[in-house]
């Protein structure tokens, strides 16, 4: 048993994935979780019709360090309507006569949460029993957390279980000896890249569809737009997957190098998802999510089932997961040449 053991962590310091698997992913990971969702210096901002709401209302909120904006000085429009035109306020807090104190807000997100939490705040110090209506542009407050996150899980789910497949059978075909032997012939890279993509692609294309048509009319999960434009995304983002997938098992000479790889590759790309709003990530971490194909792929099915949006709002995210998967394919290409050169 000791010999035994003795040679496990004798194999174990000689893999330096293994390693750094153990030791440094777990640090990594644990630091970007921190400075990610961490404290963030991000001011909720609050939309108010200065001219309807009395200054001791205006004071109390100037005390709870929200960021109180003047909507009379930009534009006369309704709340929502101003909301949908506007993104430059969290929530907009309105008093009428008729409907009372109303926070109105874009979506259900933690932005909006901490705005309506701190106007609450503020006018219960000055009246503890007030009453304040809740309202939505897209979304409700009871609706669950699968309605608020499903797009964020389908984008995650569809890039993770294709990546793992497509980079975990690509590292048996050359580790078989399938990919040496096809390399042997005439067949140019570029070819036996898109040939591996476009095979592996029809199943991720398969369990896009899937996906989709199980989550909406199987799990209810509620859509605003257009179901076609969220399959187009799903496909994109499925077609991208086996590219990465491919570009990771080129540079993986084991299946068990491909698991040990997906703390730096899949994990990071996570918080990119929507899990968290991009403008709350303190220190401009945020912008890192250009480098994350799971954000053009989440975005676009956020925009399609949570807002409604069509091609023309859709099609920069799109052209990203086109644009990346490009970029692999020439990617994987070139590495081929270290099996073989033409």
């Amino acid at each position: 048993m000791i010999h035994l053991a003795k040679r496990v962590i004798r194999q174990t310091i000689n893999d330096k994935r293994s390693i750094m698997m153990i030791l440094v992913a777990p640090l990594l990971i644990l630091t970007l979780v921190y400075f990610l969702l961490g404290d963030t210096n991000y001011v909720p901002k609050v939309g108010i019709y200065q001219d309807a709401i009395p200054h001791s209302f205006i004071n109390a909120l100037e005390e709870q360090d929200l960021q109180v904006i003047d909507l009379i000085k930009k534009e006369d429009k309704q709340a929502k309507q101003y909301l949908k035109d506007h993104h430059d306020v969290d929530a907009i807090f309105t008093l009428s006569k008729s409907s009372g104190m109303t926070i109105t807000m874009y979506e259900p997100n933690s932005k909006a949460r901490d705005a309506a939490s701190g106007i609450q705040k503020a006018i219960a110090s000055l009246n503890p029993s007030a009453k304040m209506n809740m309202s939505y542009v897209y979304g409700s407050q009871d609706q669950s957390s699968f309605d608020s996150l499903g797009f964020v899980f389908l984008a995650l789910f569809s890039f993770f279980l294709v990546f793992i497949i497509s980079a975990m059978a690509l590292v048996r075909e050359r580790s078989g000896g399938t990919l040496e032997r096809l390399l042997m012939t005439p067949i140019r890279r570029g070819k036996v890249i898109l040939g591996y993509t476009v095979g592996y692609g029809v199943f991720a294309v398969i369990q896009a569809v899937l996906l989709v048509l199980y989550a909406i009319f199987v799990l209810r999960l509620s859509i605003v737009g257009n179901i076609g434009w969220v399959l187009v995304a799903m496909v994109l983002l499925a077609v991208t997957a086996v590219s990465f997938g491919a570009a990771i098992s080129i540079f993986a000479s084991s299946e068990l190098q491909v698991v040990q790889m997906i703390p730096f590759t899949i994990i990071p790309q996570v918080f990119f998802s929507g899990l968290i709003p991009i403008d709350q990530i303190p220190y401009h971490l945020g912008k890192l999510c250009y480098l994350m194909p799971i954000y053009y792929g989440a975005a676009a099915i956020k925009g399609v089932m949570v807002y409604g949006d069509g091609f023309m709002q859709i099609w920069g995210h799109l052209f990203g997961l086109i644009v990346y998967a490009f970029l692999l394919y020439l990617l994987n290409t070139q590495a081929l040449k270290k099996f073989r050169k033409l």
